[in-house]
């Protein structure tokens, strides 16, 4: 397995003069995803959980439902310029029946850690049908509970801690109990990482959960929580306006620049339990 981190010599200049001492880095490392010994994509990641991220990915291009629909996932050799191998590519393989991804989902070149969706052979194909749809999804959560959430995201980044420079995905429940987290130096990464470990634990659809991101909520991050049955998505920064109009679309409750006591909620705001003081007048 790849390093997390890396160390690295650096010169430190501060108002008290400079140094030479070592930092801390996020890895960054290339991982080739294969389908039955196909290629179908290649990611920047930081090395770690590939299995989940794995996993994820194929929930939300539809290539999967459930872990019943992968029949095993291997890394293949990679021998690095030592010789040794560099566990940058893994092979998903399908169960009997289920029918392997279309040209759609296939990536023409690498896709980088900043941008999941830079190299789709049709764009198109982004806005695809969830077989979970959020709409109906009973969830409701209070303010005050949402306004935990990021405290709560960041409390529990070990690799941020050391690095400054991960995004992180938080998954929980309604009553804001953090039920899996992954880091990543990808914002898409790391929630396909977050999905992929809650399709393997039996949790897809994530009826009544709340994925929190730790950057900006994005079109295809919209895209991929829909894709899981998740009915609220909330980020401390913000959303695209092709985000919003996604969740909107698909029935999900988007929340960003969730800071301290304050949000802002673009789509689905009946899900945000107010007291009946404060519900806002409607015109």
């Amino acid at each position: 397995m790849g390093r997390i981190t890396v160390r690295r010599p650096v010169l430190r200049i501060t108002s008290e003069g400079t140094r030479q001492r070592p930092d801390t880095l996020a890895a960054e490392e290339p991982l080739e995803i294969r389908v039955d010994s196909h290629p179908l994509s290649v990611t920047m990641r930081t090395p770690g959980n590939d299995v989940e991220l794995a996993h994820g990915f194929l929930l939300t291009e539809s290539v999967i439902t459930t872990d019943a629909d992968v029949r095993a996932a291997r890394y293949c050799d990679s021998p690095g310029p030592d010789g040794r191998n560099t566990y940058n590519v893994l092979d998903v393989h399908l169960a009997p029946g289920v029918t392997p991804p279309d040209a759609s989902v296939e990536r023409n070149f690498y896709t980088t850690s900043s941008c999941g969706v830079c190299g789709k052979a049709a764009l198109d194909a982004v806005r695809l049908r969830t077989q979970h749809p959020p709409a109906d999804d009973p969830l409701t959560i209070t303010p005050e509970r949402l306004t935990e959430l990021p405290d709560r995201l960041r409390d529990a980044q070990r690799v941020f801690d050391s690095t400054g420079g991960l995004h992180a995905a938080g998954l929980f429940d309604a009553g804001g109990e953090l039920l899996a987290l992954r880091e990543d130096v990808g914002r898409h990464n790391a929630v396909d990482k977050v999905l992929g470990r809650a399709l393997l634990d039996g949790r897809v659809p994530l009826s009544e959960c709340v994925l929190m991101v730790s950057g900006r909520a994005s079109f295809e991050l919209v895209q991929k929580a829909a894709m899981a049955g998740v009915p609220m998505l909330t980020a401390v920064s913000a959303p695209s306006s092709l985000a919003v109009e996604l969740a909107e679309e698909q029935g999900m409750t988007l929340v960003g620049f969730l800071r301290g006591s304050t949000m802002n909620v673009y789509t689905g705001a009946e899900r945000v339990r107010l007291a009946e003081a404060e519900t806002p007048a409607r015109h």
